[in-house]
């Protein structure tokens, strides 16, 4: 394999220097190794034939036989087209090119029997296909069987660079690379029963059974995972057999006197659990590196508070950091609210603290008696110096950038044990991976008392009803959400926009306030309109996406949003967590329009189905991809993958993770002849891992 990937695809016949730049520049192709990986994203079956007067809307990729009975040239200057009309003897259709004309019009000639492969399309009550691949039936790209569909570009498709072609290269650095280097270790290839790599890579590209095709992507799939995760796993172990942090071996009065005098209500299960494994790391002397996810109001702050007197009891100080001013001013008010009682001196700093305040602050935690602070990204200034840090508690940590985050591990001589909570619920799959030396603990139970959100899907001729629900929860005392997808209407897009609905719901309800927020306000007014909402001015809050990580406002019964099938499902179960905090019925609306596509209605229909953000979680995985959930996966993931989806490949992923973790029992190092395999495919992948504990 070290060979392929020095060999340049410049060199590869039919390639050449100009292609070999366009490869490179498109689709990162620079080496033989990587054409070779650079797989089918689908395949299509060219064993059968169809007739032209079975065609249907909605059918892929298909192949015809026949014959043209005319080629002609129309239309002028950019919409000069070739147009052929084909026979399968059945009926006819148009073939239609806007590129290289004249060539193809001296390739292809009436009466000659052809091979055409592409997707139909209906246009003005007449079938066509667009720049399809074309054969005689006697020529070698006419095979049979399954055939490989390659990403493109539309550049290399102007280029005259498609499916085809690619796949002819690929056979080509096949058939000029008979000898391809094992990338596993044979244990591991025979304990798993994985087909060679030679043979995979043959299937891949050119598969001779649907069977093969299967065991090829299994054995690719397997090797890309197993790496992946022997990046992550053995980075992990280094970080926490290197890492020192705090021993905290005491459960002391702090934590005491607040579990039997001040606790607002019996702690969960799930608190209970996530606790323990927390208390269990706080207790090794290595750092703690811990994910804490939980649904919006599942009670992550009362566990977050409850790991800080553990701090506290032995003799360090903690503080608890959150993405926006209001957000941290919420924390701030709970927190006091709990622990003030007890003796606990806690204070919040953001970036509208007084001078006077902020001088108070430093002073305290310089001299420690300042037990818990609370804050926005203000506590990382380098001004802020703690006498002894133990504790750091980091809420909706995608908010804050790496640089950040950064700041404040730095903050202590001894690493502080660092708790990262998110309400945005993470797969498992996603989680191993992105978050791969991160510790996970789930709370995944809602305290008692809190009834489940009831979601209904409605539609914009049925607005009537829905309005009178919502003046129905008004009157009762209750607040509301409307979200839209935009802030000022576009005449491209159908969609409703905050400014007018801003005005509108005005006029509907006439008697109670509105109040709006959105991503463009000044901050400072931002604030303002969140707050009238949050102390119950405002009656109803417009907004955009912006409320997503918000106040938290347990009066608040119904959210609507409008043009939901904008919304991925994870955004929408976020939107939703804004209701339901009280011990009230809440409601989610999802509005939206009859017209829209299948997958649409299933993701919404996902929404009204279940409250649990794990379901909704691996739902949205597996219609969208892990792309970018939680803006994560550019900087968790080590290197790209080429076969392997974390989306659908959550078995693989597992038996990847314990095969890693077999290895790397009996061979921390790696030092085993039988590894060196190993050894030398990881110092060839770009190791890009993210130290969590450093930036979270």
């Amino acid at each position: 394999m070290r060979r392929l990937r020095s060999l340049d695809i410049k060199f590869l016949h039919g390639v050449g220097p100009k292609r070999a730049e366009l490869l490179n520049k498109e689709l990162g192709i620079s080496s033989y190794r990587d054409l070779l990986y650079h797989f089918p994203t689908r395949y299509v079956d060219r064993s059968k034939f169809y007739s032209i007067s079975t065609f249907t809307g909605d059918m892929p990729s298909v192949q015809v036989k026949g014959r043209f009975l005319a080629m002609s040239i129309q239309g002028e200057g950019a919409k000069t087209r070739l147009v052929g009309v084909f026979t399968d003897g059945t009926t006819t259709m148009e073939v239609v090119w806007f590129r290289r004309i004249k060539q193809l019009r001296d390739s292809y000639h009436t009466g000659n029997e052809y091979i055409v492969f592409g997707k139909p399309e209906e246009f003005n009550g007449r079938w066509s296909m667009v720049h399809p691949e074309i054969d005689t039936p006697t020529a070698p790209g006419a095979m049979q069987g399954l055939r490989g569909v390659y990403p493109l570009t539309d550049k290399l498709r102007n280029q005259g660079i498609g499916s085809r072609q690619i796949f002819t290269w690929i056979q080509t650095a096949l058939a000029a690379s008979p000898a391809i280097s094992e990338t596993l270790p044979r244990e591991v290839i025979e304990s798993m029963r994985l087909m060679p790599l030679r043979d995979a890579l043959v299937n891949i590209h050119n598969p001779q059974s649907l069977e093969a095709l299967n065991n090829a992507k299994f054995r690719l799939k397997l090797e890309e995972l197993l790496y992946l995760q022997l990046n992550i796993l053995r980075y992990a172990r280094k970080r926490n057999a290197s890492l020192a942090g705090f021993r905290f071996p005491r459960i002391g009065d702090y934590f005491n006197r607040f579990y039997h005098e001040q606790m607002p209500f019996e702690l969960t299960n799930a608190q209970k659990r996530v606790i323990k494994e927390i208390r269990a790391d706080m207790t090794t002397g290595r750092q703690m590196n811990r994910l804490l996810q939980g649904d919006v109001g599942s009670g992550k702050t009362l566990v977050g508070l409850l790991c800080m007197l553990i701090a506290l009891d032995n003799g360090t100080q903690a503080c608890m950091m959150a993405p926006t001013e209001i957000l941290a001013t919420q924390h701030f008010e709970t927190l006091y609210k709990l622990a003030a009682p007890i003796g606990i001196n806690i204070k919040l700093l953001t970036g509208s603290t007084s001078k006077k305040n902020r001088e108070i602050i430093h002073r305290q935690l310089a001299d420690g008696s300042l037990h818990i602070l609370v804050g926005t990204h203000a506590v990382i200034e380098d001004n802020v110096k703690f006498k002894n840090l133990g504790f750091v508690v980091i809420d909706e940590q995608h908010r804050f950038g790496v640089a950040q985050r950064a700041r404040m591990w730095k903050k202590n001589s001894i690493a502080p044990h660092v708790l990262v909570m998110t309400a945005t619920p993470i797969p498992r799959t996603l989680a191993m991976t992105v978050y791969g030396d991160l510790s996970v603990s789930v709370i995944d139970e809602l305290p008692p008392g809190r009834k489940p959100i009831t979601t209904l899907l409605r539609y914009d001729d049925n607005r009537r009803p829905v309005y009178q629900a919502i003046g129905r929860q008004l009157k009762e005392g209750r607040q509301i959400y409307i979200v839209y997808p935009l802030i000022k209407e576009n005449e491209k897009l159908d969609l409703k926009s905050l400014e007018d609905g801003y005005e509108y719901i005005q006029e509907l309800f006439p008697q109670y306030r509105v109040c709006h927020v959105h991503g463009k306000m000044k901050p400072a007014e931002k604030d303002f309109q969140m707050q009238l909402f949050a102390s119950g001015q405002a009656h109803i809050m417009v907004a955009t996406t912006v409320i997503e990580v918000g106040v938290n406002v347990p009066n608040a019964s119904v959210m609507l949003i409008e043009n939901a099938e904008r919304f991925g499902l994870s955004q929408l179960h976020q939107l939703r967590g804004r209701v339901g905090r009280g011990a009230d019925q809440s409601y989610c609306i999802l509005m939206t329009h009859h017209k829209i596509t299948k997958d649409t209605r299933r993701r919404l229909e996902i929404m009204t189905s279940t409250t649990d953000g794990f379901v909704v979680a691996e739902a949205d995985l597996k219609m969208r991809g892990p792309g970018d959930i939680e803006g994560t996966m550019q900087s968790g993931i080590p290197f790209e993958l080429h076969i392997a989806d974390l989306s659908t490949d959550g078995k693989i992923v597992s038996l990847a993770r314990d095969k890693a973790n077999e290895i790397l029992d009996e061979d921390p190092e790696l030092a085993k002849p039988e590894n060196a395999i190993i050894k030398n495919e990881l110092a060839l992948l770009d190791n890009k891992l993210v130290d969590w504990s450093r930036i979270s």
